[in-house]
């Protein structure tokens, strides 16, 4: 994961903008609260694909970044597979990182 890509992540995270946890995530794409939705590189293919499958259908924009452990670290967090930012400009900012 881009260091300031993972900056903004932790602020996003500190000022409570952000879901983690794969069943939150869903639900947070399913009610129009998540704006981007980041799924580490190694997550199952069974969770990659209902993720990758909920963003396209509800049109969230979803990147595959990094593995689990840089993407919790960028949460302050243990291992996470799936993240959802869900305040907008901090998710065009972070998306624009890492496309």
């Amino acid at each position: 994961m881009i260091p300031k890509a993972a900056q903004l992540l932790g602020l996003a995270m500190r000022a409570r903008k952000v879901t983690t946890g794969e069943e939150q995530v869903i639900a947070a794409v399913r009610n129009g609260q998540a704006h981007l939705v980041l799924l580490a590189g190694d997550a199952s293919e069974n969770t990659a694909k209902k993720v990758k499958d909920k963003c396209s259908y509800y049109g969230v924009s979803c990147v595959t970044t990094g593995d689990r452990h840089s993407l919790g670290h960028a949460i302050g967090k243990d291992g996470r597979v799936t993240v959802a930012v869900t305040d907008g400009k901090l998710a065009e900012s972070i998306q624009r990182l890492l496309t």
